[in-house]
């Protein structure tokens, strides 16, 4: 035996509401669009027309400059370093110390202290 609701629910089709469409691609926000003509200049390639949010997402992705490594490449930034301090301050609990040699550890350290 199945069990038959009496009242359709609030999102059934005998409510009146329309089948949700598997994926609707989103257009490209300004700062993409911006940001992957500088980098189509910079390189001189051309920018395909008519991508949508995730595929000039993955251009991007592909013809930007390599992230560089060094010496420091694994420490965090100077913004993540002052944020970080912010909330120390605000919740009078220090930032250990090896949050300042591992910028994965600041991130962590920062998203379970942050305010809500």
């Amino acid at each position: 035996m199945s069990f038959q609701p009496a009242i359709p629910g609030l999102f059934s089709p005998a409510k009146g509401a329309e089948p949700v469409q598997a994926h609707t691609p989103l257009p490209p926000t300004e700062k993409q669009i911006a940001y992957a003509t500088t980098l189509a200049t910079r390189s001189g390639t051309k920018l395909p027309e008519n991508l949508d949010r995730l595929a000039l997402s993955k251009w991007i992705d592909a013809h930007k400059a390599p992230v560089p490594q060094g010496r420091f490449s694994n420490y965090p930034s100077s913004k993540q370093v002052a944020f970080a301090e912010r909330i120390a301050t605000l919740k009078r609990n220090p930032v250990p110390p090896e949050c300042f040699r591992d910028r994965a550890l600041m991130s962590r350290w920062i998203d379970s202290n942050k305010p809500r």
